[in-house]
């Protein structure tokens, strides 16, 4: 695009895209480990790995040249052929995730869809007219229309109705409320949950919940899917986060980490779940086409082989003691709540504010759910990178304090 013989700027070339995102100041030109850097060369240490997606950091050797290895080959053939890249990456995360199959899509939503799609067959199949699906309130499963009425953000769904009919919306950790509905609710056929609620502030759903969900989806028939679209791909210290709890669920849905940057979506699935589909029951174009399996296999490889995902602890660990070592009024954290890396720091009051002045500091964070600043470093950051970010999320966090109390002072 050039406008009257220039070059256009950074505003005329965004007017092209649709609004849909508050974008911040920068713009990035390349990246390296735990660190990207901007137009003007600028470093920024990155807390937040693009929401939980570049967990090996970026630029990481042997994704990149997996890449590059594959683009020299072919990016893209249909799904009716055998995609040898593809099948040798469905039996790396099977076999990694205790699963039997797997359908690759090209996103988390696209993940859950499948899902969500492959619960209701089954539950046609054993007879049931109008198949309803139990989710969680603070859930996020996507943005399409299905996974929107799923998620438990009424904010993320206004303007969209009508909505999904078939899903019914239960209280998290609450076992009572499960069996209430198991007892006046025929038709259930699934219980879908994330079990680190991510976007609604980075909430662990309680262990003896999880448990006693999984029992009583076994008591009634349900099929039991856990959404690790977030919490998978070694972030919270195993492969899913469910593994550390002994828990089989009957379908896990993954994507973010699984292509490091390149995007795609599994969902997995066991015993008769895993024989449910057939030909023509689903499909995607692009979903598991070689370049994205290239990069998953590679991912897939470097966790098997390396220790990265034992660090997910110690650097969880490293950020948050050096945060609380050196914030000056301790009295604006409300509650932190983790699980490896996906860390909430939830505040006393809004802090929308802090996103551009962390990035003024060099440091690239999110907050979610109005007052809760949510942490999702990449495996590959060292202490000192860990105590950094602690340390500079501190200051900025002190700042603002600061200036809340002022103004509330002055109110």
């Amino acid at each position: 695009m050039r406008l009257n013989n220039r070059a256009p700027t950074l505003e005329e070339l965004m007017s092209a895209l649709m609004n849909t995102y508050s974008r911040l100041p920068v713009s990035f030109t390349h990246g390296s480990g735990s660190y990207l850097y901007d137009t003007d060369g600028r470093e920024y240490l990155d807390g937040l790995s693009g929401i939980a997606v570049t967990n090996l950091g970026h630029a990481h050797p042997r994704v990149t040249e997996a890449v590059r290895a594959q683009s020299e080959r072919f990016l893209h053939c249909s799904n009716i052929y055998h995609i040898d890249v593809q099948e040798r990456a469905g039996a790396l995360l099977t076999e990694r995730a205790s699963m039997d199959r797997v359908f690759f899509g090209n996103s988390g939503a696209e993940a859950n869809e499948a899902a969500i799609k492959l619960a209701r067959l089954h539950a046609h199949e054993r007879g049931i007219e109008k198949p309803q699906i139990v989710v969680l309130e603070g859930a996020f499963h996507g943005r399409t229309l299905a996974t929107l009425t799923a998620s438990g953000n009424r904010k993320i769904q206004a303007g969209f109705e009508p909505l999904v009919s078939g899903f019914i919306r239960a209280p998290r950790n609450d076992l009572e409320a499960l069996a209430s509905i198991a007892e006046r609710n025929q038709d259930v056929a699934a219980l879908l949950l994330e079990p680190v609620q991510g976007e609604s502030g980075i909430h662990p759903l309680d262990a003896e919940y999880l448990a006693g969900a999984a029992a009583l989806c076994k008591d009634r028939g349900w099929l039991l899917i856990f959404d690790e679209v977030q919490s998978g791909n070694g972030r919270t210290g195993s492969y899913f986060f469910h593994q550390q709890l002994d828990l089989k669920p009957d379908i896990v849905t993954t994507a973010k980490g699984l292509g490091n940057g390149v995007p795609v979506g599994a969902c997995l699935a066991r015993g008769e779940a895993a024989e449910t589909f057939a030909p023509g029951h689903h499909g995607s174009t692009y979903g598991g086409n070689p370049l994205a399996c290239a990069a998953a296999t590679a991912v897939l490889e470097t966790l098997g082989e390396d220790t990265l995902m034992d660090r997910a602890g110690p650097i969880s660990d490293a950020i948050v003691t050096s945060f609380d070592a050196s914030l000056e009024d301790d009295r604006c954290v409300v509650a932190t709540r983790r699980a490896g890396l996906m860390i909430g720091m939830e505040l006393a009051a809004d802090c929308a504010a802090l996103v551009p002045a962390a990035l003024e500091a060099g440091l690239l964070i999110n907050v979610t759910a109005g007052r809760t600043i949510r942490l999702l470093p990449p495996l590959v950051m060292s202490d000192e990178q860990a105590n950094t970010l602690g340390a500079g999320l501190a200051t900025v966090v002190s700042r603002w304090w600061a200036d809340e109390a002022r103004l509330a002072g002055a109110a």
